[in-house]
């Protein structure tokens, strides 16, 4: 449940987009589709441009708590622009990004988080994973899952997991360059 936290294990939450599947990339890394398997996270976040139908699909196959904004090229209709999810102690707003003038600018980001009332604001379109503080809130952004962001350059493939815990949310970020690479972050709640 939601609400409930063991201590040393908190909820997991993949946090993943900008596929752009098939326009600009095949396919997900394989290295990555073998570390994301179903009923390892007990949520999904995904930040947009997803590109088809299946890999739609194959995210609600993760997990049954599955949250997808539209990007900036998603043509479904029946997908929300913002969605506020609740988990604990931490009101999460998750967008695209496209919203959002200058694209990925920290304050442009932080003013549209202010407005959805939300502690942390996930978020996409740049293609760079990214993990921002600016007033006690937090900005993530999981980068481009397939690297293939722009027609003109790839970018490092990414994605992020997030463990919620009561009083953080420990952030792991996977990067693919040659190998997979993890990084780790720790966001206290400050209200």
């Amino acid at each position: 449940m939601a609400d409930e936290y063991d201590e040393e294990f908190g909820e997991l939450g993949l946090v993943i987009g900008d596929f752009n599947i098939p326009s600009r990339a095949s396919d997900l890394p394989l290295q990555f589709k073998e570390l994301l398997v179903p009923n390892k996270v007990q949520y999904v976040f995904c930040t947009g441009n997803v590109g088809n139908s299946e890999t739609t699909d194959w995210l609600k196959t993760l997990s049954g708590n599955t949250h997808i904004v539209k990007g900036d090229f998603d043509e479904a209709k029946d997908i929300p622009e913002t969605k506020i999810i609740q988990i604990g102690s931490w009101r999460l707003a998750l967008v695209h990004g496209h919203q959002v003038v200058p694209a990925g600018d920290d304050e442009a980001l932080y003013t549209f988080l202010r407005e959805l009332e939300a502690d942390v604001l996930v978020t996409g379109h740049t293609g760079v994973a990214k993990v921002s503080a600016v007033e006690k809130k937090y900005i993530i952004n999981p980068g481009s899952a397939t690297g293939g962001f722009n027609g003109l350059q790839q970018s490092i493939p990414s994605f992020l997991i997030l463990e919620f815990k009561k009083e953080k949310i420990q952030v792991f970020i996977y990067t693919l360059d040659g190998e997979v690479k993890i990084d780790k972050q720790e966001l206290p709640l400050q209200k």
